[in-house]
């Protein structure tokens, strides 16, 4: 059984955008503003740095409460004894990556559109997924391979075809965030929203506000 976790409002981390005020101020802001879950995605960063950038944001997170999820790269969430990994549609399949994680560690799996969705379950990996996120919502360039936008009706569409918890993400501010809940999503992810703010907490606070708002 994977350790418990809440998407509510889940910040994504970019390396560009957090240089100047530092990676962990930037998470350390948020979730006194109210993120309750952080990914760390640095897609330049080579193994070792990356392993380092994950101890330094568990050491971070772990008295906090907050699960430390790694982009992509299980190897380094488990040297770091994160709390699980998030994959692509592209990356190890999710039931490789869980025999390699065990249980308790959670898992996500991206899932574009309802198609993508029936791909994944038409076999047995997404038995070992723990959460969806679906999108991009909006069209985004946080990330360069994200599909095309599907907008608050693809997130209700994939809603309409599983009850694991989803979580919408791309192009995502405090004026989508309501409408993305009201569609069905258990939360929101976020990557400019917070980390390009010239206050990430006000920023995390107003988004929480905003999914709130629309439960």
């Amino acid at each position: 059984m994977s350790r418990p976790f809440d998407l509510t409002l889940y910040l994504v981390t970019d390396p560009r955008l957090v240089a100047e005020r530092g990676l962990l101020a930037t998470v350390e802001a948020a979730v006194k503003g109210g993120v309750t879950l952080v990914q760390l995605r640095d897609p330049d960063a080579h193994g070792r740095a990356l392993v380092e950038q994950a101890r330094a944001l568990k050491a971070l997170l772990a008295p906090l409460g907050i699960p430390l999820i790694v982009n992509d790269r299980v190897d380094v969430a488990v040297a770091a004894d994160a709390d699980g990994v998030h994959l692509g549609q592209d990356d190890m399949s999710p039931a490789d990556a869980r025999a390699l994680l065990g249980p308790e560690r959670i898992l996500g799996l991206s899932v574009g559109n309802p198609a993508e969705f029936a791909g994944s379950s038409s076999g047995i990996d997404i038995g070992a997924v723990d959460y969806l996120g679906v999108g991009p919502v909006k069209a985004t360039g946080t990330k360069k391979d994200a599909g095309a936008a599907i907008g608050a009706a693809g997130v209700a569409a994939v809603r309409a075809l599983t009850r694991r918890p989803i979580v919408g993400i791309g192009g995502i501010d405090g004026a989508l965030a309501g409408e993305v809940i009201r569609a069905g999503a258990d939360g929101v992810a976020v990557v400019s929203a917070i980390c390009a703010a010239p206050d990430p907490e006000h920023a995390a606070r107003a988004l929480l506000s905003a999914v709130t708002a629309a439960r």
